[in-house]
């Protein structure tokens, strides 16, 4: 009979000893001592384990990190190792780099994390069963693998040659040992992308090789049609050929969904914009509210996954970016309530060492500092249907006792703050915190770099999962807070694929004159990264050229933006000085964008200057308006009443074809054209009008700490968020109607 302890109270110091080498430490109580062994020794063979997440965490986890030089030194470790039955559930809503070309030109899912697991959990003894080899020529063909899957191919690259036989990107030695069923099955779903192959052509530039291969092997499986998302058996399909002819143990690995998605964030200041890569690019300076999934269809769950997460008996969340991996998995219908009414499974949740930036690096109690744990388990709380509740038994987090006051400064100094574990807060959440050191400290002292290690991650679980059982038998468990009502919407349906997004594009900007022609190309890009302009924002403009110092007209009176929308003939025009500034390009392009969907809507603009003793020194700036039917305007005329009382232009009292503004002298004024085309490209990125950030300021106070004057300004620049974002970028729903759905 195993002599038990206080579990509660001795966790840590447990599962500390045990990542130690598996040595007893001499200042252990002495109960604890032959616990350690006990967990060395505990048997997890037949234990059925369940793994959520996405990115570069989730493959670390399971397997260790297989984009690095140094995986195959050591292929065999992590989850899989300790646990032989281990699926493993992965985000598909990624749209960065490779994935992001690949949504451009095919209806799928974002594969990018696929390919990293399919390498992270080859199995060396699979490998030899599946080609008879061992010793130095299986780790050849370890490395072999790794060096085909992580090739990556120079942007604008269209070495068709190297897709066709993928072993030619691999040194000549490697190629050698090539079992010939692998080299074959490569080179044919190499060649099934290429001009001669039978696919979609897809040229390699910037593409990963291993995504090509997978691509290529889950459309090979609907030869006859490449314009509608591949059904589920044929992704399942099309992963299993890679993963076992890869040494990966077929049917294990599962995409959250085969349907196609995007995500979508909502920030405290109330902008919603399109874009998982975005997320980390765009500085909105405010936390992420709610982010939720837009998908093509409804996206369906198989009944297999269903099934594992029902009967597992160890339930892990990997540690990855919160609102672009870890918690976009949940919100597909049907998997956070297969969890909670999973009651028999230990359920961990994998902490994250640093903030990441444009995520949790703000939050919402104090805007000057990043996450802690607790508000972790938080933003689950917001955003997935039915809360935290029944999600999490323990959360994993990093001990960062041990790491010098050296590094952590090198970390400051490249943006990266610790994530703390805030004992208090992580328990009023009923979840039981658990710190430990979960990585390596002989990679800390060698490179100086802190990331989770497989190794230690997997024996920290096993302990947890040993100290569960060696609790009292029959106690009833904590299910977690409360659980809250879940949305009777099951999903956002979104209006079409990305690739017929992608399509639209070139077509409307096909018909449009651009001088020189690569300012379509930019524009094409722009439009792509900023998905929330919309393909009838693009009707409102003939064509866009760069105009010379020389020859540039503009008055500089009120701005000096260099790029506009000219009413006259309807181009966008670019000031050449813009050339040497590609950031500052793009922007300026976005802004006459946005003029050009107000367009052409006034008759006649003029400014009168107001004499006598009670108003020395003010003048008046008045528009008449034309007529509804001569307009040229993406509003509608209430849209337009409501956008120039905004932008401070009152109505006259009998004509309402007449808004004024009555200014002094000294006073700032954007006139509603240039206001429109600031916000609009604001909007979508805040980079991209950094003018727009001081005007916008006041967004960061609380409207009760303001005096009414300020509290008016306030309440109209929200009210001018809110405008775009239903108005002109069509996010009607508020965001409490989105709460609980997917």
């Amino acid at each position: 009979m195993v002599k038990t302890v206080d579990m509660n109270f001795q966790m840590e110091q447990l599962v500390e000893a045990v990542l130690d080498s598996g040595s007893p430490h001499p200042s252990l109580p002495e109960p604890l001592h032959s616990l350690i062994q006990q967990v060395h020794e505990f048997d997890c063979s037949d234990m059925r384990v369940v793994v959520f997440g996405g990115g570069t965490g989730l493959s670390t986890v399971v397997g260790g990190n297989s984009q690095l030089a140094d995986w195959v030194n050591n292929p065999n470790v992590g989850l899989k190792q300790i646990f032989p039955h281990l699926d493993v559930v992965v985000c598909t809503t990624d749209d960065g780099r490779s994935t992001g070309e690949f949504l451009k030109q095919l209806p799928m899912i974002g594969i990018g994390d696929v390919r990293k697991l399919c390498l992270s959990m080859i199995d060396p003894q699979n490998l030899a069963a599946e080609y008879g080899m061992d010793g130095p020529h299986r780790e050849a063909l370890i490395r072999l693998i790794h060096c085909i899957f992580n090739h990556r191919f120079a942007e604008g690259s269209s070495r068709y040659r190297h897709v066709a036989d993928p072993l030619l990107v691999a040194p000549e030695p490697l190629r050698a040992g090539c079992p010939k069923p692998l080299s074959d099955m490569l080179r044919s779903l190499g060649t099934f992308l290429t001009p001669q192959g039978d696919g979609p052509t897809v040229q390699p530039g910037g593409h990963c090789l291993g995504n090509m291969l997978l691509t290529a092997a889950i459309f090979n499986e609907t030869r006859s049609c490449f314009h509608s998302p591949p059904a589920m058996t044929a992704v399942l399909k099309g992963i299993d050929r890679i993963a076992r002819a890869i040494g990966a143990r077929p049917g294990r690995l599962h995409p959250a969904t085969a349907m196609p998605g995007q995500l979508i964030f909502r920030y405290a200041n109330g902008v919603e914009v399109h874009g998982q890569s975005k997320s980390s690019t765009a500085r909105r300076g405010f936390p992420v509210e709610r982010v939720y999934a837009e998908f093509y269809k409804f996206p369906a769950v198989t009944a297999d996954v269903i099934r594992i997460v029902g009967s597992a008996d160890l339930i892990v969340f990997a540690p990855g970016s919160l609102y672009t991996s870890s918690i976009p998995v949940l919100q597909v219908p049907g998997l956070a309530d297969a969890i909670r009414a999973n009651r028999s499974a230990l359920k961990v949740l994998g902490a994250n060492f640093w903030v990441e930036e444009g995520e949790t690096d703000i939050t919402y109690k104090d805007k000057r500092r990043g996450f802690r744990v607790s508000e972790l388990l938080e933003a689950y709380d917001r955003n997935v249907p039915g809360g935290c509740s029944g999600l999490f038994h323990s959360v994993l987090s990093a001990n960062l006792q041990h790491i010098s006051g050296n590094i952590l400064r090198n970390y400051a100094l490249e943006g990266k703050r610790p994530i703390y574990l805030d004992r208090q807060g992580v328990e009023a959440m009923r979840v039981q915190p658990v710190e430990s050191t979960i990585f390596s400290m002989e990679h800390l002292n060698v490179s100086g770099v802190i990331h989770h290690d497989p190794i230690k991650f997997a024996l920290a679980v096993r302990s947890l999962l040993f100290a569960r059982q060696q609790r009292q038998q029959g106690k009833k468990k904590s299910a977690g807070l409360p659980q809250k009502k879940a949305s009777r919407q099951s999903y956002h349906k979104g209006n079409q694929l990305l690739c017929d997004y992608w399509a639209a594009i070139n077509k409307t900007l096909e018909a449009k004159k651009f001088r020189p022609t690569s300012l379509r190309d930019i524009m094409l890009d722009l439009v792509w990264e900023n998905r929330d302009i919309q393909i009838r924002h693009l009707n409102f403009f003939t064509g866009a050229r760069i105009v010379p110092a020389d020859e540039w007209k503009r008055s500089i009176e009120w701005d000096s933006v260099l790029g506009y929308y000219d009413t006259q003939d309807r181009q966008v025009k670019i000031h050449s000085q813009l050339l040497n500034d590609p950031e500052q390009l793009r922007g300026n392009i976005l802004i006459a964008l946005g003029e050009s969907l107000l367009g052409r809507y006034i008759k006649e603009r003029t400014w009168i200057n107001l004499s006598g003793m009670h108003n020395w020194g003010a003048r008046c700036y008045l528009i008449r308006l034309l007529p509804p039917r001569a307009r040229e305007c993406f509003l509608t005329p209430a849209q337009l009443h409501d956008y120039l009382v905004l932008a401070r232009m009152v109505p006259h009292p009998r004509d309402s074809s007449i808004y004024r503004i009555t200014l002094n002298n000294n006073d700032g004024f954007l006139p509603p054209g240039l206001l429109f085309g600031l916000m609009y490209a604001w909007y979508l990125d805040n980079s991209c009008a950094p003018i727009m950030e001081n005007e916008m300021s006041i967004l960061h106070l609380q409207e009760a700490t303001l005096i009414p004057h300020q509290a008016h300004e306030y309440r109209r620049k929200k009210a001018l968020v809110d405008f775009f974002r239903k108005e002109v970028f069509g996010y009607a729903a508020a965001t409490a109607d989105r709460k609980g759905a997917v």
